[in-house]
């Protein structure tokens, strides 16, 4: 690695790899180069496979149970409504940008999740989306904020409410989200001394949560011919674009990484999780809904409640357990039964047409080294996420075809992408196993910093 001197890091996140890879990849010419010229291979996700925690684990190389997160929002104790949001001061190891600033090297971070609130770096620092707005101190240190307003303009830290009808509008903000993200990067990799640069561009997974439906000929809801067939071909290529002046500022010494957290793949329904426990004598309420409610906007009878669940993408299910919740009715005795008979009855779940859904439910303490924190008892995949987890209730069937938190065409799949090129080059080698865990093992040994031993990933090597 002695002919390695800098490394870049350019994060897409929700970059899926049958647009760069595939039989459907797009033409790419700087990613193809990078790829051709390197090492390259789907990225397996982490369980669940979203933006949080999936870059942390990424970040970390530690799994959701180490880190103790488990999606956007996460049970605070056993009590029922207690939540917080998993930011920045959820992850309590270090970042590959920690360990970097503590072996001496001079670190860029742009835009990555759960950055924000902000800590000190050995560099510069601008957070991710879980910033509130732009009069937050987004920036380590403070006066880069200033620094780069004054250099760009206003840094658009993500694109409010892109669950929306208006696609019109919808595509320009991400476009515009996009080249202000990659505005900063270069603005930093070009006036900042850095040994380790990453940023995480956030419009592709905005725009396949808009647009999926317009583009994908599988889609159920796919209609040739409408206006934005080619929104996430035409997204691709100008990334790609922007990637190509970003790689123009780097030379011979400096190893380039391109990875997202997970894919995409198309939406075709929601499964009503909380109604369908209603429905199955499971969960409660004190009071019957006027018409569709949140789980969270209800009065839940707990003496006659064994199961409830939360969650979007994917569905954490909470057990009512006696002894840990405030009101459990399932024996701790018997919990592992119960949880057991739930995961098959989840399991055996059919479609409309009484086809098997080929649903998964996964057990924390078997998926995770270890488990921290307050996990779900299960977390259910519906349709092998093919279906989305829809929590409110109300609902006269199970299945829905629309969303509860707006229109939503695609939900996460569990590969992203990598693509790394060393100065040396690795001649187009694709390689398969890879982990998005291995990430942060493989930047340390590009820099020649060692790596602590509790990571759970391995360096990436085209072996």
């Amino acid at each position: 690695m002695s002919d390695i001197r800098r490394v870049m890091v350019i994060g897409l996140d929700c970059a899926t790899p049958q647009f760069v890879f595939g039989s459907q990849r797009f033409d790419l010419p700087n990613l193809r180069a990078l790829a051709e010229a390197g090492c390259w291979g789907r990225l397996e996700s982490c369980h669940p496979p979203i933006t949080v925690p999936a870059w942390a684990c990424m970040t970390s190389s530690r799994d959701p149970g180490a880190l103790g997160v488990y999606g956007f929002r996460n049970r605070k104790d056993h009590s029922y409504d207690a939540m917080f949001t998993a930011n920045s001061t959820a992850i309590k190891v270090p970042r590959v940008w920690d360990l970097l600033s503590r072996a001496g090297k001079k670190v860029a971070v742009l835009g990555v999740p759960q950055t924000f609130p902000v800590r000190p770096v050995n560099g510069w620092l601008v957070s991710g989306f879980l910033a509130p707005d732009t009069n937050a101190d987004y920036t380590y240190p403070k006066s880069l904020k200033t620094e780069l307003t004054e250099a760009i303009g206003e840094y658009i830290i993500d694109v409010k409410d892109f669950r929306t009808n208006d696609k019109e509008r919808l595509l320009q903000r991400v476009h515009e989200l996009m080249e202000n993200r990659f505005d900063a990067a270069r603005y930093l990799v070009k006036n900042k001394p850095w040994d380790f640069f990453m940023m995480v561009e956030m419009g592709v997974d905005r725009l396949h949560h808009g647009f999926w439906k317009y583009c994908d000929r599988d889609h159920p809801a796919y209609a040739p011919g409408n206006p934005f067939e080619h929104a996430i071909r035409d997204f691709y290529q100008a990334v790609d674009r922007r990637i190509g002046e970003l790689l123009a500022c780097t030379d011979e010494h400096t190893a380039v990484l391109v990875v997202s957290d997970h894919g995409a793949r198309a939406m075709h329904g929601g499964i009503c999780v909380n109604q369908w426990l209603i429905n199955e004598g499971l969960l409660t309420l004190a009071a019957p809904p006027s018409g569709r409610a949140r789980i969270e906007d209800c009065e839940i009878d707990w003496s006659r409640t064994k199961v409830w669940s939360s969650g979007g993408y994917y569905a954490r299910v909470f057990l009512n357990v006696e002894g840990r919740e405030p009101r459990g009715v399932i024996p701790a005795a018997e919990y592992q039964a119960f949880r057991a008979e739930l995961a098959a009855r989840i399991e055996a779940m059919t479609d409309p047409d009484g086809k098997p859904l080929g649903n998964r439910a996964l057990i924390p303490d078997e998926t995770y080294q270890t488990v921290n924190g307050v996990a779900p008892d299960l977390i259910v995949y519906f349709g092998d996420l093919s279906w989305r987890s829809v929590g409110a209730v109300g609902f006269d069937s199970i299945y829905t075809f629309e969303n509860d938190t707006g229109p939503d065409d695609a939900n996460h799949d569990y590969h992203g992408i990598f693509i790394m090129k060393t100065p040396t080059g690795d001649n187009g080698a694709e390689l398969k196993g890879l982990h998005l865990m291995d990430v942060a093992p493989t930047i340390l040994q590009l820099m020649g910093v060692d790596a602590p031993n509790d990571f759970q990933g391995r360096p990436i090597t085209a072996r």
